[in-house]
């Protein structure tokens, strides 16, 4: 009796062992590590909007050092005379600054600095010029001073008419919002009215055509849509066809765009997510647990009425 006792509790322990509970086990963790393996999700998120609803804006200028190095003028050629107008002027220049071109101290034109030269067409005063190529950064301060190029300027035939005709501005550079009104302000000297205005104000748009009655102060209006840098060229004619040329910069704020309608990227945010397994470990032993005490109850009274009955 014995030994059919003992059969029987081994039967029951390896029943144990084999039971639901431990095959429910593999099951688990077999699962727990394919859930592991998938915790990793993205998703596409639009990059918030600013301002946002109770944001705060501030706006400030860090002040740096000023260029360190000054635009160098390599055509025209010093001493070269000309009888035919405009004139490019060209030479090297760091990159990213502002060159201001003066003849004789007076403004007669702008343009950015790219890939460490400038180029631009400019108007000469009658006989001597003296032109000196200034750089000048983002705050407005500027580099030393170039060295200076002398060119002369005559045509017998337009100096017989009078004063010669130029065009120039206190602003070398401005800038406004797209679809904001921008205005520029040009003075025309010399020559004879009326004059004809051409402005070309490099976005592509056709040219905008305005006469002048008188010289002095004229203000231009013009409203760009998309934002960017721009070349603006403005061409003045006189009375007798004398002409006169200014190129400037114009800068529509934000940034560059081919286009007014433009969509924002989608974002990438890739997150692991562990949480759910590692709560999961708790409730899987004790939940373990409690069924192996209900199966070793249970088969502790199987095993019993088994023994009572050898009895």
């Amino acid at each position: 009796m014995e030994t059919s006792l003992l059969n029987i509790k081994d039967q029951l322990r390896r029943k144990i062992f084999s039971s639901k509970y431990y095959r429910f086990l593999i099951i688990f963790i077999c699962a727990l590590v394919i859930a592991l393996s998938i915790t990793t999700m993205a998703k596409a998120v639009n990059p918030p909007q600013n301002p946002q609803n109770g944001s705060v804006g501030l706006e400030g200028t860090v002040s740096g050092p000023p260029p360190s190095q000054a635009a160098t003028i390599t055509t025209p050629a010093n001493g070269q005379t000309f009888t035919t107008q405009p004139i490019t002027i060209a030479g090297l220049c760091p990159s990213g600054l502002l060159i201001k071109l003066f003849s004789n101290n007076t403004f007669i034109g702008s343009t950015n600095c790219t890939n460490g030269s400038f180029s631009l067409q400019a108007t000469l005063f009658y006989n001597q010029n003296v032109l000196m190529a200034d750089d000048y950064d983002n705050l407005g301060q500027a580099g030393p001073e170039s060295t200076t190029v002398t060119v002369n300027f005559n045509n017998p035939q337009l100096a017989a008419l009078g004063t010669s005709l130029t065009i120039t501005s206190i602003y070398a550079k401005q800038g406004s919002n797209p679809g904001q009104q921008l205005s520029w302000p040009i003075i025309i000297n010399g020559g004879t009215a009326p004059y004809a205005l051409s402005i070309d104000w490099g976005d592509g748009s056709q040219p905008q055509l305005q006469s002048e009655a008188n010289s002095g102060d004229v203000t231009l209006t013009h409203t760009y849509q998309n934002a960017g840098t721009y070349t603006i060229t403005i061409q003045a004619t006189d009375k007798n066809g004398e002409t006169a040329y200014l190129q400037v910069v114009g800068l529509a704020n934000g940034t560059s765009t081919k286009s007014s309608s433009t969509t924002t990227p989608l974002k990438t945010v890739t997150k692991t997510i562990w949480w759910p397994a590692v709560a999961l470990l708790p409730l899987l032993a004790v939940s373990f647990w409690l069924g192996q005490r209900e199966e070793l109850f249970r088969l502790r009274r199987e095993a019993e009425r088994s023994n009572e009955l050898l009895e």
